[in-house]
């Protein structure tokens, strides 16, 4: 069992208070993976007292330096990329190919960002007047917190922490208790790389005092978060009486639809992959098919024959497409929601069953679950579902395929398969979502593009990922200057 604490002011300490937590492994949940220090309020606000201390010499580096850090750091956590991949696969669950696949984004996103470095600045505007010089600074905001979630426990760090660092912030962020020790192996090869210390600054623990903390400490100048709609709202509200910056990323109800021209088997693997990969756990999962009725029966034969041979089991295990729930409260939720489905009149068409059998008798495991009969009234339709469960829906045509994919609050990502150009650039423009695929699964993102929903996914304020994400973590100032004089 590895044991971390928290990551104050460039050391490793303990609680105030002294508690401690542990992670189980969601494959064998006999195992424990780690434990860590139970942060609260007077760890939250030391964390915060360090990085703004640590703001005034880190803000005044330039760009480029600061990317260098980000550039060492990208070469260490390479030189980790293993060992990195087989702890996320003991505390996430992921498969250990989805496990090494996040880490290498990890390290890719450093390495853009120290890249990045080179292009931050201003922009130089013509003036109507001679003799006058127009033009914008890029500034960092100060201390920025950042609460991310288990689901990408590497990944989704980086990508909040990257561009924050780069343009001059300190940052204090709490990953979710469930899976934190990506989050403080980044702190450690960020550490390694040079970072000052304060810079950065990890709190494990509990979300309440952390959040709290945040929304009064006035050192804090913005706010990243990614999880569920409920803690999001709660977040926003309480930090909007400071008139900080906030960033929410939160539910979904992604739907991929299928046109009856579309290529079946095409569209079930992409079903599949997308509603199943990741244990259904990532936040651009599929978990609605929109069917036209003419290839409906077609379309479900297909994909079930694909659930039906999708390989379940522990992440090290040669040929596995699905690990484990993260936890037994994950799949319990996924369960229930099963269950409510067939209550209002959906159909189990394949899965929907909790696997015990063999290696998997201790763990959080599940079969991938087809759903059939579903309609727009239902729960299971409107209400975003954290777990490998698809549910098939019948329309008449593209027309309603749209009106019931947009028929929902959230806006998050979005698949078309369909051989009609039109109705492919029909549906980008109406779609109502930030992520758009044709022909492709709804998971997966380019680290290089803006990433962000619409509606109650998210505040819809400043996007993540790509030169966007800069946006957020700096303010724009501007400059007149006559030297005519």
């Amino acid at each position: 069992m590895t044991r971390y604490s928290l990551f104050i002011n460039g050391s490793m300490v303990p609680a105030f208070e002294g508690r401690t937590f542990t992670t189980q492994n969601p494959a064998d949940a006999r195992q424990i993976v780690a434990q860590y220090a139970l942060g609260g309020a007077p760890d939250a606000s030391a964390a915060i007292s360090a990085a703004r201390t640590a703001f005034a010499k880190w803000g005044a580096m330039t760009p480029i330096a600061r990317g260098r850090i980000l550039s060492k750091a990208s070469q260490i956590l390479e030189t980790k990329k293993s060992s990195l991949a087989d702890l996320l696969v003991q505390e996430e669950g992921k498969t250990l190919a989805e496990a090494t696949g996040e880490v290498q984004r990890a390290v890719d996103i450093f390495r853009f960002h120290g890249g990045l470095s080179y292009t931050l600045g201003g922009q130089t505007i013509p003036h109507e007047i001679p003799g006058n010089l127009l033009y914008t600074r890029r500034e960092p905001l100060g201390v920025v917190a950042l609460i991310t979630p288990w689901n990408f426990p590497i990944a989704i760090p980086a990508w909040k922490m990257a561009p924050a660092l780069a343009c001059g912030n300190t940052v204090v962020i709490k990953p979710a208790s469930a899976a934190p020790a990506m989050t403080l192996e980044l702190a450690q090869a960020l550490h390694e790389a040079g970072l000052p210390s304060g810079v950065l600054n990890v709190i494990t623990g509990e979300g309440r005092p952390f959040g709290e903390e945040v929304a009064k400490n006035s050192a804090v100048q913005a706010l990243s978060f990614t999880g569920s709609h409920t803690v999001g709202t709660q977040l926003y509200q309480a930090v909007a009486p400071r008139l900080i910056r906030c960033q929410l990323e939160m539910g979904s109800k992604n739907p991929t639809i299928v046109l009856a021209d579309a290529d079946l088997e095409l569209a079930a693997k992409l079903v599949a992959i997308a509603g199943f990969g990741l244990t259904g756990q990532a936040c651009t999962a599929t978990s609605r098919v929109i069917v036209e009725r003419s290839v409906l029966a077609a379309f479900t034969e297909k994909l079930v024959a694909l659930a039906k041979t999708w390989k379940v089991g522990p992440g090290f295990a040669a040929g596995v497409q699905m690990g484990p729930a993260v936890n037994e409260v994950e799949l319990q939720g996924n369960l229930d929601a099963i269950a409510q489905a067939k209550a209002e009149g959906a159909e189990v068409v394949w899965g929907g069953n909790r696997l015990t059998d063999g290696e998997l008798a201790h763990g959080w495991f599940m079969e991938p679950t087809v759903l059939g009969n579903v309609t727009s009234g239902m729960k299971v339709a409107r209400d975003e579902i954290f777990g490998p469960v698809v549910a098939v829906m019948a329309v008449e045509n593209f027309e309603e395929a749209i009106a019931v994919a947009n028929g929902v609050n959230y806006g998050l990502s979005a698949s078309l398969v369909t051989r009609d150009f039109k109705k492919a650039m029909l549906y980008a423009e109406r779609i109502e979502c930030g992520v758009v695929k044709v022909n492709q699964i709804s998971t997966g993102l380019q680290l290089q593009a803006p990433f962000g929903g619409v509606k109650q996914s998210s505040t819809d304020s400043f996007r993540e990922q790509g030169t966007a994400a800069l946006d957020f973590y700096s303010r724009t100032k501007t400059v007149y200057l006559d030297y005519s004089v």
